[in-house]
């Protein structure tokens, strides 16, 4: 679908009254988009991924508790938390999109490819939780509080990363992945100043930022910095509602953010995009006045992790 197409739907939908507008944007993924099969293991790499990012810098996520900020259609990303010996994770939504129906799908999917989430997990997994997390799956009576009290998991949607209600230092990993880009900056800034609130004194920040423009992840016809191309007010016409909001921060601006908020930055990984990179200095890609100070390295940059620690 052209991606003028999908903004156009997007914001139809957007203007519906709350409740309608959930439902019906549910039905159009579920039918015609990105639900119409539902694979859980890039949700549960996600979850790997950042368990990784934790371990290499020599901290164990062993009996831990994980906060997540965007916990998405499934709830998977925390299921592999716990799959891998989480203690307990608290995971916040701003949508009440979590569905039992895609829940249940995703389970199936993993108990028909048990070998293949095996091999995914490796010596990570934890193969006791795994079988009981089988056996839930098999019962007649499944629903999604039932796994949720299997897996420590607290779900709150609709809900506020930036007033959790959260005792303080009650957290050891405030974790997102793809999510911080989605969100304005002076709310990041508010859910960050609730993290330093709610993290103990050892834990870790760890978020995973998608820079690129998500209408290019289905409309291969432009490139992963398309939108840098428009003014705030003219993007806004496209995207401003609450399926495709992009703040479209840059990593630099992101960094910015981190330490504004009292933070010391540990790791990040910036990943350029070498076609981006080229479309730039070549001048095929002529950048809003937002974006003209910042070098091409910077604009190029399409996803990076952010890992840091709150400031004594």
């Amino acid at each position: 679908m052209h991606w003028k197409t999908k903004a156009t739907l997007q914001n139809a939908v957007s203007r519906l009254p709350s409740e309608s507008s959930y439902a019906t944007y549910y039905w159009l993924q579920r039918h015609f988009g990105g639900l119409r099969r539902i694979n859980p293991v890039e949700r549960l790499q996600a979850g790997i991924e950042t368990w990784k990012q934790i371990e290499q810098l020599d901290h164990s996520p062993i009996d831990k508790i994980f906060f997540e900020v965007g916990t998405g259609r499934v709830p998977m990303t925390p299921l592999a938390y716990w799959l891998m010996g989480a203690k307990s994770i608290v995971t916040i939504d701003l949508n009440p999109y979590v569905k039992t129906e895609l829940t249940k799908e995703c389970l199936q999917y993993i108990a028909d490819h048990v070998e293949e989430i095996e091999a995914l997990f490796g010596s990570r997994l934890n193969q006791k939780r795994f079988d009981a997390l089988r056996y839930l799956q098999r019962q007649d009576d499944f629903n999604l509080q039932n796994l949720f009290d299997l897996c420590q998991i607290a779900y709150i949607a609709p809900g506020d990363a930036a007033r959790t209600g959260l005792s303080h230092s009650s957290i050891d990993f405030h974790t997102s992945f793809n999510v911080f880009e989605h969100i304005p900056r002076d709310v990041l800034a508010a859910i960050l100043a609730e993290g330093n609130r709610i993290i103990s004194d050892t834990g870790l920040f760890v978020h995973r930022v998608d820079y690129s423009d998500h209408f290019s992840h289905s409309d291969t016809h432009i490139s992963p910095i398309n939108f840098l191309q428009y003014s705030d007010a003219k993007w806004d016409r496209y995207a401003d509602n609450r399926y495709m909001y992009m703040n479209r921060l840059r990593h630099d601006d992101f960094l910015a953010l981190f330490d504004a908020s009292g933070h010391t930055i540990l790791a990040t990984d910036p990943a350029i995009d070498k076609a981006s990179l080229k479309m730039l200095n070549e001048g095929r890609l002529n950048v809003d006045a937002r974006f003209g100070d910042k070098a091409v390295e910077v604009l190029a940059t399409t996803a990076s992790w952010i890992i840091s620690t709150r400031d004594a």
